[in-house]
């Protein structure tokens, strides 16, 4: 198995399709093994928030409700 140096893959962000074209207030999100990670979209080298994935499935499933 060939070493990679320790870095991962940078995540795939995307946004939800119910974002508005006017890029205010957005949050981006990508999945990871086990995680979701959220940061906000004007802010992309900024912080992110790292939850589980059953949380993020929690989260999902309360909001469609």
């Amino acid at each position: 198995m060939p070493a990679t140096g320790g870095l991962a893959e940078e995540p795939r962000w995307f946004k939800s399709s119910y974002s508005g074209g006017n890029t205010t207030e957005c949050l981006e999100a990508a999945f990871g093994r086990g995680e979701v990670l959220i940061r906000d979209s004007k802010r992309p080298a900024g912080s992110r928030l790292s939850i589980s994935a059953q949380t993020w499935s929690r989260f999902v499933a309360d909001v469609a409700a």
